[in-house]
């Protein structure tokens, strides 16, 4: 077993980890090491559908937001792959996903601190230190910290559970079936942007001709995202700041209120989908015109030939059946600890709803010694907003984690220019407070 523990540990690779990784590139003092149980980078390559776009800039990069003239930013790999001036001809509004997916690679292959194909099995805590029992590794890798950054689990609906995988699948792994979806009626269920990306892709044809499309969404209408400038200040580390100090009713409440600026599909993709089913029935004369249905509940689904869905529409509460012979879930995803911190289970603090605690340091909360800490990214939309679970303000939080492993600020982290005043100012007068108090009960608006 080695003497000198690692400093850090990281648990998967993804966007995540591997922004943290980029910026402890310029940190040769510190001992890093990142492990992931696949051969070599990937980023969703079973969602990389052709022409779909990231929806945020490609300036909210690895490293960019807190380290610009860092050599893993996204503006470097263009000048390093010749790009630079074609990019700027090209004058799109957001990039490819694939684009960003060849970036992140291009950095993983940059750098010497990641360990593919070491699937960590177990993780515990012996003689001062986490020990991670790694594939490959004959003795444990000891760190004196981790950072846990698995990735999302997809979610399956309790009521497809059951369905055949080979006729019911998540969208995740679309481009690794390649299913032949001709002659087929299929069913989308989720209206997000993946459920507009799968809808796009068979109205074109990607994987044959249907002979029928649904589309069914919990939401009331197939809504867009809202990137406007003031939306746009929520991820920003002020608002993540200010979110972070409320109680958790008042955080549940904002979540609910902002989930179109985080989860809605871009406007760009919904022009273009009203557009092809708008033309459908003349480029496809005689067939079945896509039926959309939003605003239905999914009850329950029956594997046979075809396969049911029961659903409930929430305008009239009327129980509906749609027959298809592929459902294709565009449900999203679970944010959970990885397996191999079971042992580690009992001595992690849980919320009254059974959820991990982070801080603001994004270190999660345990019985052991404070300055051995267990880092854990994507995993505190409740603690800190809409923010947390996208690519907005990753190499912040990446920033603020290092900040606090090295006890030093090295990378800033406060953002001062803030627009919006999120919180109320002390009451400069004695004035304001009898105004206050005449007033308390009033009904406002």
């Amino acid at each position: 077993m080695s003497s000198q523990p690692l400093d850090l540990a990281g648990i998967g690779i993804g966007p995540f980890n591997l922004s943290i990784a980029a910026l402890l590139d310029d940190h040769p003092s510190i001992k890093a090491q990142f492990f992931d149980s696949k051969p070599s980078f990937s980023w969703h390559s079973g969602m990389q559908l052709p022409g779909s776009r990231l929806q945020t800039s490609c300036l909210k990069d690895l490293v960019t937001g807190v380290d610009p003239r860092n050599r893993h930013s996204f503006l470097n790999y263009l000048v390093q792959n010749g790009r630079f001036y074609d990019f700027l001809s090209a004058n799109m509004p957001a990039i490819s996903r694939a684009e960003y997916a060849d970036y992140l690679g291009w950095v993983a292959q940059n750098l010497t601190s990641l360990r593919f194909s070491c699937p960590v099995r177990s993780v515990r805590f012996e003689n001062g230190c986490f020990e991670l029992d790694v594939t490959g590794h004959k003795t444990p890798v000891r760190s004196r910290n981790l950072c846990v950054g698995t990735g999302i689990t997809p979610y399956i609906p309790p009521a497809c559970s059951n369905l055949p995988e080979d006729r019911c699948f998540h969208s995740i792994e679309m481009m690794h079936r390649q299913p032949d979806l001709a002659g087929e009626r299929v069913t989308v269920v989720g209206g997000g942007q993946s459920g507009a990306e799968i809808v796009l892709g068979l109205l074109d044809g990607t994987w044959g001709e249907p002979a029928g499309i649904t589309w069914i969404s919990r939401r009331p209408n197939f809504e867009p995202l809202d990137e406007t400038p003031f939306t746009n200040q929520y991820f920003t580390p002020g608002y993540v700041r200010a979110f972070q100090s409320l109680d958790e009713s008042r955080r549940r409440e904002l979540l609910r209120y902002q989930k179109l600026a985080s989860d809605g599909i871009s406007p760009d993709t919904l022009n273009t989908l009203y557009q092809r089913l708008y033309e459908y029935p003349l480029s496809h004369p005689g067939r079945p015109v896509p039926e959309l249905l939003p605003g239905r509940s999914l009850y329950a689904a029956s594997g046979g030939e075809p396969i049911r869905l029961l659903s409930r529409n929430q305008m009239d509460q009327r129980f509906e059946e749609t027959q298809a012979d592929r459902v294709i879930l565009c449900t999203g995803f679970e944010h959970r600890l990885p397996e191999c911190l079971e042992p580690l289970g009992g001595r992690l603090k849980l919320d009254q709803a059974g959820r991990h605690c982070p801080d603001e340091h994004f270190a999660l909360e345990w019985d052991g010694p404070a300055d051995c800490r267990i880092y854990a990214v994507n995993q505190g939309r409740l603690s800190h907003g809409v923010a947390e679970s996208q690519l907005s303000l990753m190499c912040w939080r990446s920033a603020v984690i290092i900040n606090h492993l090295i006890g030093w600020d090295r990378y800033p982290v406060d953002d001062g220019g803030q627009m919006p005043r999120w919180f109320s100012e002390p009451a400069r007068h004695s004035s304001t407070e009898r105004f206050a108090d005449e007033h308390r009960h009033q009904t406002y608006f």
